[in-house]
């Protein structure tokens, strides 16, 4: 049903009455044409400020480059711890070497051929199985392991008791002729005799 003077009239409404409707109806139409022609105003503009927010997120999507970067940065960290561990397991495997006695000169060498994927460390710093660890660097590394023999000095023949030995020169520089023949006879090796 339209709003018209003929549906006021047919309310038995004065004409000041129908008059003082109609504005009012008029005011209130024009407020929301008014309205209705700024809400298109902004919606005509939203292509243009829908192109802008594409250009300055660059078409990406906000949340999976979230995502991405935060599973970077985790990865990241556990990098980096993984690295500390290791650090700390190789200074345990260096120092256990170091007890066992490995050339120190060769320490770098061992620990770079050496594989720490299944070393671990127990609660006080310590390589986990470290008599398994002991065994087998005495068995892969043992080449770099010095080790210090005591050999006995062989003596042909032992000296006799009270026997002074001197060499050549020194028997040749005695003065006294009987005593120098006497050393002579007694070192008689020494002259080819």
């Amino acid at each position: 049903m339209a709003f018209t003077r003929k549906y006021l009239t047919d309310l038995n409404l004065t004409e000041e009455q129908i008059d003082a409707v109609m504005a009012e109806h008029v005011s209130v139409t024009d407020a929301l044409k008014k309205q209705r022609d700024e809400y298109k105003a902004e919606a005509d503009k939203l292509p243009d400020i829908q192109k802008q927010l594409d250009e300055i997120k660059g078409g990406e999507d906000y949340k999976a480059r979230y995502e991405s970067e935060h599973k970077a940065y985790e990865e990241y960290k556990a990098q980096v711890k993984a690295e500390a561990d290791l650090a700390k397991v190789k200074a345990a495997y260096r120092k256990l070497l170091q007890e066992e006695h490995v050339s120190e000169k060769r320490l770098d060498a061992v620990i770079r051929l050496t594989d720490f994927s299944k070393m671990k460390l127990d609660g006080e710093g310590n390589l986990q199985g470290a008599d398994d660890l002991r065994k087998a660097i005495k068995e892969e590394w043992g080449d770099y392991i010095p080790t210090q023999r005591t050999q006995r000095e062989n003596v042909a023949t032992p000296p006799a008791a009270g026997k002074s030995y001197r060499d050549k020169a020194e028997i040749m520089a005695i003065k006294d002729t009987a005593e120098r023949q006497k050393a002579i006879a007694e070192n008689h090796e020494l002259f080819g005799i």
